[in-house]
């Protein structure tokens, strides 16, 4: 039966929860890097996955090869997507709560697994018409298995907080895994023609034709997809992160996007340091942000940072964690002694270096520690780099070293 799907309709169905998932838990992310709006963040983020997720499984089964008869009874349908919703919807919030505890995490993804397969079967259930459907116990429980470990992986995309290129990665995984566990549920699944019982009657309320369906599922379709280009749009800069001047750097602006630089008008220059002037106090630790709230980390175990949108990344040698400041505002707040501005979109602590390499034009620094990570190096700053690290002269060469 899985060969009849229409596979145009089946590969719309993977992006479309590819999108969702893309779009969804970046929102859900940006619940635990905010102190405002967290309600109306995690109620949209769980709102998004659970429409990508239901639509993604009705474009599935307008893909599948169902009896021509078929119709779609509107309570089932209903229900379907509200249980969907509920269920994504308490699994972000219990995990947003509350520490990232293996147990926490775990029962959150079992509920979230659960939720999704029960909300496939109730859909399925949702077909009228004269057949029976007929499902193979092995292919249920393989269904329900991808269906948890998509929630888990889900639910640790959004602890991660992950942003650029793992946010793709982590949301295509996500979509495949939530396809593919409606494609396993589908294959384990055959309609018997004149079957008994419920499928048969028509007296079972009000309901849908396929072709009604597949207009609310366009209109979702679309709604999904300008989440997801309205996602992408840059969120204005707030005025408590705007109180430090951009330093010019590779002809971006300070948070590290490209972008050309905006004027300083109306922005209060910090002192400089310079004669006759205090020095610009140097900040001993960096927010970051937790379940609990805001927590600082020293200053000292930090190996880089990384811009993210009006928001940056902190890594502290084993993780990387959110912070409310921008790129600009941390290299402004840190000491210069000890931290370097590398890149338009990084800062490393010069003390963690421990290689550097030419790559491309320009080069990439391996930082030290538990989890030791890497962090390109534009071409302009080689030679800062390199004098910072007392190599006197050019080597297109690795150098490495340990400290």
């Amino acid at each position: 039966m899985f060969t009849g799907h229409n596979p145009q309709l089946v590969a719309l169905s993977v992006a479309i929860a590819i999108l969702g998932g893309y779009t969804g838990f970046g929102l859900a992310a940006r619940v635990r890097g905010t102190r405002r709006s967290r309600r109306m963040l995690l109620a949209g983020a769980a709102g998004l996955l659970a429409v990508s997720i239901w639509t993604m499984h009705f474009v599935g089964m307008l893909a599948a090869p169902i009896p021509p008869d078929a119709v779609y009874l509107i309570l089932p349908t209903v229900v379907s997507f509200l249980l969907c919703a509920l269920v994504v919807g308490v699994s972000l919030f219990f995990v947003s709560i509350g520490p990232d505890s293996a147990p926490r995490i775990a029962a959150s993804a079992l509920l979230l697994g659960l939720g999704i397969v029960s909300m496939h079967y109730v859909g399925v259930h949702g077909l009228a018409g004269d057949f029976s459907v007929v499902h193979d116990n092995r292919f249920v429980l393989l269904a329900g298995a991808i269906a948890v470990g998509a929630g888990y992986g889900g639910l640790r995309i959004f602890l991660a907080r992950h942003g650029g290129t793992r946010l793709i990665l982590s949301a295509v995984a996500f979509g495949i895994a939530v396809s593919g566990m409606h494609y396993t549920a589908m294959l384990g699944m055959r309609f018997v023609p004149g079957g008994h019982g419920q499928h048969r009657t028509m007296d079972m309320g009000p309901a849908a034709s396929p072709q009604v369906l597949a207009l609310v599922v366009a209109l979702l379709c679309f709604l999904i997809v300008a989440s997801f280009l309205l996602f992408l749009v840059p969120e204005p800069r707030s005025a408590g992160l705007s109180t430090a001047p951009a330093a010019p750097f590779d002809g971006a602006d300070g948070d590290g996007i490209g972008a050309p630089e905006r004027p300083l008008a109306g922005r209060q220059a910090l002192p400089l340091g310079g004669l006759g002037q205090p020095r610009t106090p140097r900040a001993g630790k960096v927010p970051v942000e937790v379940p609990e709230g805001t927590q600082f980390v020293d200053a000292a175990e930090i190996r880089s940072i990384r811009a993210n949108a009006h928001y940056t990344f902190i890594h502290d040698g084993v993780r990387e964690r959110l912070s409310p400041w921008s790129i600009s505002q941390a290299e402004t707040a840190l000491d210069p002694e000890i931290f370097l501005r590398v890149h338009r979109s990084h800062i490393v602590a010069v003390a963690h270096v421990t290689l550097i390499r030419k790559e491309g034009d320009g080069a990439v620094v391996e930082l030290g520690g538990p989890v030791p990570h890497l962090v390109p190096v534009s071409r302009a700053k080689i030679a800062e780099v390199k004098a910072r690290l007392g190599l006197l002269r050019q080597d297109p060469e690795a150098h490495s070293f340990s400290r």
